[in-house]
């Protein structure tokens, strides 16, 4: 069965429930977005910061290809010419796999199918703010519920990243990449 991310009930565990005492609540009441958060005590206790540690449950070349595509879809150079001059290479991402975060779709030959797929997500998720139901089949499927949090966490943290990069026309680093033309 695929790994499905939906709200957890209680009993929480002591854990959890710890946490959760820091969270806002209504006469007892946790919010289904914070329960849904408990899929991960490590997403419930850092949310959307700090995502790009070493104990991410992705594979830090995932994340990658993930910010890369995110920020492409977002015109955003800056920050997509930092990570592909900072960690493209680490990560072992090609020169037509750069390119393809940034010209080409899931359909390049060039992505493995995981990759493919995480390309699909996010240009769903870019075009329409919501996941197609097949793929978002494909992806309970791929990823368990602390890698499918941890995708969609990336993708938000990135749009921001994005949007005020974007907005307050930063300008690129020297060191950074630039779009290919």
């Amino acid at each position: 069965m695929a790994n499905v991310l939906k709200p957890v009930e209680e009993p929480y565990s002591p854990e959890i429930a710890e946490i959760f005492k820091g969270y806002p609540q209504q006469d007892g009441y946790i919010l289904k977005l914070f329960r849904t958060f408990a899929n991960s005590v490590r997403f419930l206790k850092k949310g959307v910061p700090n995502l790009l540690d070493k104990a991410s449950p992705l594979p830090m070349r995932h994340r990658e290809i993930v910010i890369l595509r995110i920020t492409a879809n977002n015109n955003c150079e800056y920050e997509w010419g930092v990570h592909v001059s900072v960690f493209s290479d680490h990560v072992k991402l090609t020169e037509e796999q750069v390119q393809a975060t940034r010209l080409l779709d899931h359909t390049a030959p060039c992505w493995q199918p995981e990759e493919a797929l995480l390309v699909k997500v996010i240009d769903e998720l870019c075009g329409s703010g919501t996941i197609q139901d097949d793929t978002y089949r494909a992806f309970q499927e791929t990823w368990t519920v602390e890698q499918q949090l941890e995708i969609l966490a990336l993708a938000g943290t990135y749009h921001t990243v994005s949007f005020v990069a974007n907005a307050a026309r930063v300008e690129n680093e020297e060191f950074g990449a630039r779009f290919p033309a």
